[in-house]
């Protein structure tokens, strides 16, 4: 059950950010990667096994910020692919400080969810702190190691970079996580055991995001909705700069 399910969560997270990339451009990843951090490290708290490994939940919603990184860097710049991390890290910020007020708050006779809500983001300080850190190093350095290879390979080869800076930050991240987030909560064993496991499930899902990565490449960055406005808004910006002059 557990495996059908993730195999459903990454083509939905990954048509996710197409469909995202399609309508609203380069803003629309910026919007997907503020959205994937928060839930992925709502996700994170939750252990499960999946085909026999024990893991713990969020990997596909945090590889679906590679991807979108990916394609930022393919049809936009590396400079945007920087920006929507920074975007990312203060979503997860502010996702941290209001998780606090949440939880604070003192529920009335009526509520029926403040037990289920505590049980969640009493964990979320130090969960989403080493989440968020490695978060952020891990796409930071996703980002410049794509780059750097793209310059390499002279723009070839889109499907080696991919993998590569992928699955590289992937799993320094995965490992690193498992320890500042798990250790004195599990054994150190069973944190090796995720941080494994999460790094075997990581390298699969990096094969399966390359063939996302082609399709948002092959079609055109439309962005619908916000691009145009952005040519709008920059067209009367010259306009009045030009009559101001004159």
């Amino acid at each position: 059950m557990n495996l059908f399910l993730g195999i459903f969560e990454l083509i939905v997270c990954f048509s996710g950010v197409l469909i995202m990339d399609k309508l609203f451009g380069k803003w629309g990843l910026y919007t997907w990667m503020a959205i994937a951090v928060v839930f992925a490290n709502i996700q994170v708290s939750k252990q499960v096994d999946i085909a026999g490994i024990s893991t713990a939940l969020g990997n596909v919603m945090f590889a679906s910020t590679y991807l979108a990184t990916d394609i930022l860097n393919e049809k936009y710049s590396d400079k945007a692919s920087r920006n929507a991390v920074k975007i990312a890290a203060a979503a997860l910020v502010a996702y941290i400080i209001i998780a606090q007020f949440t939880q604070h708050f003192v529920p009335n006779a009526y509520d029926t969810v403040d037990a289920g809500m505590k049980s969640i983001f009493a964990m979320s300080v130090r969960i989403t702190a080493a989440s968020g850190l490695m978060f952020v190093l891990s796409n930071w350095c996703d980002v410049l190691l794509y780059q750097k290879i793209k310059e390499k390979t002279g723009g070839r080869h889109m499907w080696f970079r991919n993998n590569i800076s992928t699955i590289v930050c992937n799993c320094l991240e995965n490992f690193a996580f498992s320890i500042l987030a798990f250790i004195g909560t599990f054994p150190l064993l069973y944190c090796l055991q995720i941080a494994v496991a999460g790094s075997l499930i990581e390298m699969v899902i990096a094969c399966c995001d390359t063939p996302f990565l082609y399709i948002a490449k092959k079609y055109k960055r439309t962005g619908i909705l916000l691009e145009k406005e952005d040519d709008a808004s920059e067209s009367d910006t010259v306009k009045e700069t030009t009559e101001v002059a004159a």
